[in-house]
């Protein structure tokens, strides 16, 4: 059996057909239970680092609260992978329908699949801010450099909360929505207008993604890697600014260019 230590390996690597053994780091995964008011809520597997702020994040997402006032305490159980939320009100988790999908339009214009929860905390974003491709660049140089635990172990996703000159804050995960949940979490925890913010990201563009960038509110998206279909269309409809595949000194834009400072507005 292979030699484990707490946060790595000890492997066989090959080069060709010569071998070494190698103690390599590895993206830890863990779950993560969250109890609401006594009762359990949900788990979610996690890399356990920034949990308060993954845990505020979720619960803002899943439309269980909106402001910061509403948590009277957080108790985490990180040994035993467990999260004890308090809220300043009472809620029956039977009713809440996070795991169920529902049909409905997007803002009048295309049908789209929604989990219940979505309906009620999804919005269209009208962010006045705007970004030069200069600057998109330089934030998402600015990501992949500060992504530390991506460098050590090639296993989790990065997002950033950006303004268009300086990266402000990175969470990182094993898993992209549970990135942009701490994100969020860090949002509403601090307080942070987001009118002049951005997300800066290294995941895939997904439709539970834009979801997401839509309930924490920026108007621009910028990701090094490819958008779905579905993807594009809730960021199309939600008024959302998508920026895929920046890395170097290309990018591409899929929806609403007009935030884009460079764009030729004569472009068809």
């Amino acid at each position: 059996m292979n030699d484990v230590k707490e946060d790595g390996w000890e492997i066989i690597r090959f080069n060709g057909h010569s071998q070494s053994i190698l103690y390599e780091e590895v993206a830890i995964e863990a779950p993560l239970t969250i109890m609401i008011n006594g009762s359990e809520f949900a788990t979610i597997v996690c890399s356990p680092s920034n949990l308060r702020d993954l845990i505020v994040g979720f619960l803002a997402s899943e439309g269980v609260i909106r402001l910061k006032d509403e948590i009277k305490r957080i108790s985490i159980d990180e040994k035993l992978g467990f999260a004890y939320v308090d809220l300043n009100k009472s809620i029956d988790t039977s009713q809440i329908d996070h795991s169920k999908r529902f049909i409905g339009s997007c803002c009048g214009k295309s049908r789209q699949f929604y989990f219940k929860s979505d309906v009620k905390t999804a919005k269209t974003i009208t962010s006045k801010l705007s970004i030069t491709v200069d600057q998109c660049f330089h934030l998402m140089k600015e990501l992949q450099v500060n992504s530390e635990q991506f460098i050590r172990t090639g296993g989790v996703h990065n997002a950033a909360l950006a303004t268009c000159d300086d990266i402000l804050t990175i969470r990182t995960d094993i898993g992209r929505h549970n990135a942009l949940d701490k994100i969020y979490g860090h949002i509403i925890q601090e307080k942070i207008g987001v009118a002049d913010k951005l997300i800066v990201f290294s995941g895939r563009i997904s439709s539970e993604v834009l979801l997401k960038i839509s309930k924490i509110g920026v108007g621009i998206l910028l990701s090094k890697s490819a958008p779905t279909d579905l993807g594009l269309q809730l960021a199309d409809d939600l008024g959302i600014t998508t920026i895929g595949f920046a890395r170097g000194n290309k990018m591409n834009i899929y929806t609403h260019p007009d935030r884009v400072i460079d764009v030729d507005s004569n472009f068809p």
